[in-house]
């Protein structure tokens, strides 16, 4: 006889602080879970989804990306992108100086 198995859903992970609290985002009313926030929308922050909090990391001072920091402010791809063009433009201003 074959065995059946019946699939259970997961249930939210349990509120901290007594169900007191509530989530800091502006209309949410779940529990607090962790950092002020409810499980889905830390779930979010966790991701660097969540628009209202800030990122977990710093992230790349060049508009539009949300990399990770790497180096000096900027994420490893636009980090080698601006050595490159320093290190072209340091040649450049040598060659003419003889």
């Amino acid at each position: 006889m074959a065995e059946t198995t019946t699939k259970t859903k997961k249930k939210a992970p349990a509120a901290k602080g007594g169900g007191k609290k509530s989530c800091t985002i502006a209309g949410c009313k779940r529990a607090y879970r962790a950092k002020g926030l409810c499980f889905f929308h830390y779930k979010k922050f966790r991701r660097g989804e969540l628009e209202a909090k800030p990122a977990r990391w710093f992230a790349c001072s060049k508009p539009e990306c949300k990399k990770k920091v790497f180096q000096h402010g900027l994420c490893e791809e636009h980090f080698t992108a601006w050595k490159k063009s320093r290190k072209k433009n340091q040649g450049a201003e040598a060659a003419p100086a003889a």
